[in-house]
């Protein structure tokens, strides 16, 4: 259960305790889809997709920690459009060899713990411009926004493991 304090003992305020909640409720759907996996499941590509689970905790990891750095440094978080390293990109959607289930939750353990501290601190209205790149509107994201943006990104991605996961051995996180 997610604390209710702030790191300074001061009590969170209901938006925040919302966040917080939201962020666990679909953590664990998320997260539960890898439950009792092989590590050559968690690796397994078991659509037409390049997704594979274990690959979907490193991406969600991976763009979660970015959005966070977004939303307390600004744009700077993120590297120039133009310079995207694609295989690397590539890569954060597949578990290379020599990884496994519990090395990828345990470094998403650690990217959700620290987004849970900067929910619990951050000032919500804190906000930067988006990095220039030709997805994005020019226009500015609060903490706040940043926050509903990872929820939707994890909510997006516990359907697409849900998915993967159900072809592996036909077990749902729901239903």
């Amino acid at each position: 259960m997610t604390e209710e304090l702030s790191a300074t003992g001061q009590e969170l305020s209901p938006e925040r305790r919302d966040l917080l909640s939201t962020l666990a409720k679909h953590r664990w759907l998320f997260t539960a889809t890898l439950t009792d996996l092989t590590d050559e499941q968690a690796a397994a590509r078991t659509t037409v997709s390049e997704l594979c689970l274990g690959g979907l905790v490193k991406h969600l990891g991976e763009t979660e920690a970015q959005w966070v750095e977004f939303a307390q440094r600004g744009s700077e978080a993120f590297p120039p459009f133009e310079e995207t390293d694609y295989a690397a990109r590539e890569n954060s959607f597949r578990m290379l060899p020599g990884e496994t289930v519990a090395g990828v939750l345990a470094d998403y353990a650690a990217v959700a713990a620290r987004t849970e501290e900067v929910v619990r601190t951050i000032d919500l209205d804190l906000a930067h411009d988006l990095p220039a790149a030709p997805w994005f509107e020019v226009e500015q994201w609060s903490a706040r926004r940043v926050f509903l943006h990872v929820i939707a990104e994890l909510a997006q991605h516990a359907g697409h493991a849900d998915i993967l996961r159900e072809a592996i051995d036909g077990r749902k996180s729901m239903g």
